[in-house]
């Protein structure tokens, strides 16, 4: 009788066990963070029409990211979905939007990193892949390599079946005309930053980082900023977190700012916002390094971290936030 008895309490406690699992399961949550630069973004250089432009197309993107993860997809296929939307934009510096060199040719940088394996991808100075950041995602799947470069990395993205423009694609009026204008020295340094980048924890608790840029406009030919530089411009690991930069890109190298926010949460145990404060707001203002980040953590918190007049930003989640912002109002 007690072994009877004792059977069914254990079956209970079985049952109780299997009926709970699903519940904690269901506490899973997913966060998508994206950007589509920072500089001085004020709101009188923008016509309402045109901010509700880049309001639209940021939705846009956090809605397509946002249904990847909803449906249990990856935080990889998430960020690769929402910054292809942005690529495809003419108003962000990335792919359709990229600036143009001193030359007046695009040359496109992206780089992407899986935050549970530690695998990454990048491309650097391609001219004619529609999507850099396939690029880069191929590079991470399909070879052995982290960094591939001009011509190689054209050549490599044709054999694998990328979609492959001319690069009369990449021309865009207003972009042409920020050429024009630093060329005659009529522009500001600081109206010269641009780049997209977004991040990404799945229900699955995986991290993913992707970003993708034009670089500078008017920029010396074979200039490389941060965004193709894993540890600089992109960065993911589901110990910490992902983060996606954009800024002054040679400030963004030197001070290797996406692994530093990931490399303080780890060895201090800080928050990310901690984190991406200290480097972003103190260390890299007090040098002159211009930009912003945006970043998740394991736990699913977030932040959209800049020292410049604004970010094109958004974030959605499970728990029913989506949020857009594009001035100065942290």
């Amino acid at each position: 009788m007690k072994r009877i008895i004792f059977v069914i309490v254990a079956g209970f406690f079985l049952s109780s066990c299997n009926y709970i699992y699903p519940d904690k399961k269901s506490k899973s949550k997913y966060v998508l963070v994206i950007h589509g630069g920072a500089g001085t973004i004020l709101k009188e250089n923008l016509t309402l029409e045109k901010e509700q432009q880049y309001i639209n197309k940021l939705e846009e993107a956090l809605l397509a990211g946002g249904e990847v993860l909803k449906t249990g997809g990856t935080s990889l296929d998430a960020v690769t979905e929402a910054i292809i939307i942005m690529e495809n934009s003419p108003l962000f510096n990335a792919g359709k939007g990229a600036v143009f060199t001193e030359e007046g040719i695009n040359e496109m940088d992206a780089s992407i990193m899986d935050g549970r394996t530690s695998s990454a991808g990048a491309v650097a100075g391609v001219h004619t892949v529609k999507n850099p950041i396939l690029a880069a995602r191929t590079v991470m799947e399909k070879s052995d390599h982290v960094l591939l470069i001009g011509d190689g990395a054209d050549e490599f993205a044709r054999k694998q079946g990328l979609d492959i423009v001319d690069s009369s694609y990449f021309f865009t009026h207003d972009r042409w005309k920020s050429f024009e204008k630093v060329r005659s020295r009529h522009i500001n340094e600081m109206e010269k930053h641009g780049t997209v980048g977004a991040v990404a924890l799945d229900l699955h608790g995986d991290l993913a980082a992707g970003t993708s840029t034009g670089g500078m406009t008017y920029k010396m030919k074979g200039r490389v900023g941060d965004s193709p530089i894993i540890g600089a411009g992109t960065y993911a690991d589901n110990n910490t977190c992902a983060v996606s930069a954009t800024g002054h890109g040679e400030y963004f190298i030197r001070n290797v700012v996406a692994y530093d926010i990931a490399a303080l949460m780890k060895y201090t145990r800080v928050s990310v916002k901690e984190a991406a404060n200290f480097v972003v707001l103190s260390k890299l203002k007090k040098i002159g390094g211009d930009g912003g980040i945006i970043a998740v953590d394991k736990s699913g918190n977030f932040t959209m971290t800049f020292n410049t007049a604004g970010m094109y930003r958004g974030v959605i989640t499970s728990e029913g936030l989506m949020d857009i912002k594009i001035f100065g109002d942290h």
